[in-house]
């Protein structure tokens, strides 16, 4: 996925029922959060090593940080948004595993995994991406996400 995070964030956020008032930030930022890598990716590694490798793209360690906060908030109003947020990344880790490449192994194995492969049928990657069948799921995200948005709730102007 390229840029279905967001939109996938905003379903999952809205579908919690009762969310209170940060369920739905929480889950925006955690179906951006790992690709925050793309910043030391393009900036500092110079594209030398695929950002799916860097940590916040490894299962692994999100499981691990859900075993270390979630029973500390177990109990308090952040509960929810944490799982919200959790939710978001490993939202976001499948949604990039669909023709994406994610190590869902790791630490016991570097291969990289999904779904489907992207074969290069144009000399710009972007386009073998936009014109990949594969591209019609981000889009029914999006075209979800904005129905959603548009027929959401309204308050009511006192």
């Amino acid at each position: 996925m390229i840029t279905a995070h967001l939109p996938a964030g905003y379903l999952l956020g809205r579908g919690v029922n009762r969310p209170g008032r940060f369920v739905l930030p929480a889950a925006l930022a955690g179906a951006v959060f790992p690709d925050f890598d793309l910043a030391y990716f393009v900036l500092i590694d110079n594209w030398s090593v695929h950002h799916h490798r860097y940590w916040v793209h490894v299962p692994f360690f999100w499981m691990i940080l859900s075993a270390v906060i979630l029973p500390l908030v177990w109990r308090t109003a952040a509960r929810l948004p944490a799982l919200a947020f959790l939710a978001s990344v490993f939202l976001h880790l499948i949604l990039d595993t669909v023709v994406g490449d994610i190590m869902w192994g790791a630490p016991f194995s570097t291969r990289l995994v999904s779904f489907f492969d992207v074969p290069p049928s144009h000399d710009f990657w972007l386009w073998s991406f936009l014109l990949h069948w594969s591209f019609a799921l981000e889009a029914s995200i999006w075209v979800a996400a904005v129905t959603l948005w548009i027929n959401r709730p309204r308050r009511q102007a006192a």
